[in-house]
């Protein structure tokens, strides 16, 4: 419809109008009208476009060489300037993107492009904005999406997790074998003070056991006791006679003065 002077803009877009090469103005959406054959009315979408950055092989900051694809999102602002100050301008913010990643990843280590991706992006959408702002373009977001490491590298850094867990693993183990050494001390201390508490520790004990393996245990709980009793009545017997024997010859055992 455009050759007989009618050109249909729709909601998303804008019309900028030619007449004999020359810029003749912007056409809102709506049905508008043009010169046949004078003028030349292209269309300029204003919707976000989303445009892939193909994964490039980069070498970072500590000699890593990688594998980084990302993509972006981007809206013309200015008709106007998409169309008069750039030829295409999605190719040319294609290139741009790709070398813009190469440069701001090639910066970095690669600690700083797996841990700290976010400051990244938006280095890269910075640099991008600037430099399609005289295009008239608006960019909204950049975002790495895909990192590709070597085999060696992963394997290295997998064997650098495995030894970090074991590490927290044994220091947690560490921990808790000093809690519990600090525990049992303060439980020694009480039953020192308070010998009964042994033996009711001894009943709760043998209760538990008796309830997890159903079972009827004989535990002889003043054996210990009565060790010691034993222990004590023998020194006592060993010692008598011991006293006996050094009583003087001149007395006797009823008591009587022996006769000379």
């Amino acid at each position: 419809m455009s050759s007989i002077g009618v050109s249909i803009v729709r909601e998303y877009e804008r019309g900028v109008v030619f007449r004999f090469g020359r810029l003749r103005g912007v056409r809102e959406p709506g049905l508008r009208f043009t010169v046949p054959v004078a003028d030349r009315l292209r269309k300029v979408t204003l919707r976000t476009v989303t445009m892939p950055i193909a994964s490039q092989q980069v070498i970072t900051r500590d000699n890593v060489s990688i594998n980084v694809a990302g993509v972006a999102y981007f809206r013309r602002v200015d008709a106007v300037k998409c169309i008069v100050e750039i030829e295409n301008v999605q190719a040319a913010i294609s290139q741009i993107a790709q070398t813009t990643v190469r440069n701001v990843v090639g910066r970095s280590s690669l600690d700083d492009v797996l841990s700290d991706t976010e400051t990244l992006n938006e280095s890269i959408k910075e640099i991008l904005d600037r430099t399609t702002e005289r295009w008239g373009v608006l960019v909204e977001l950049v975002e790495l999406k895909d990192i590709e490491l070597p085999q060696s590298m992963q394997r290295a850094m997998a064997r650098e997790a495995e030894a970090e867990r074991e590490k927290r693993g044994k220091v947690i183990a560490a921990e808790g074998e000093a809690l519990s050494a600090g525990k049992l001390a303060e439980a020694a201390d009480v039953i020192t003070d308070h010998p009964i508490a042994l033996q009711l520790r001894n009943l709760q004990v043998l209760s538990e056991i008796a309830i997890e393996r159903n079972s009827t245990i004989v535990f002889p709980a003043q054996f210990l006791d009565s060790v010691r009793d034993l222990g004590a009545f023998v020194a006592q017997e060993s010692a008598a006679p011991r006293h006996r024997s050094a009583r003087p010859a001149t007395e006797r055992t009823d008591g009587a003065p022996v006769p000379a």
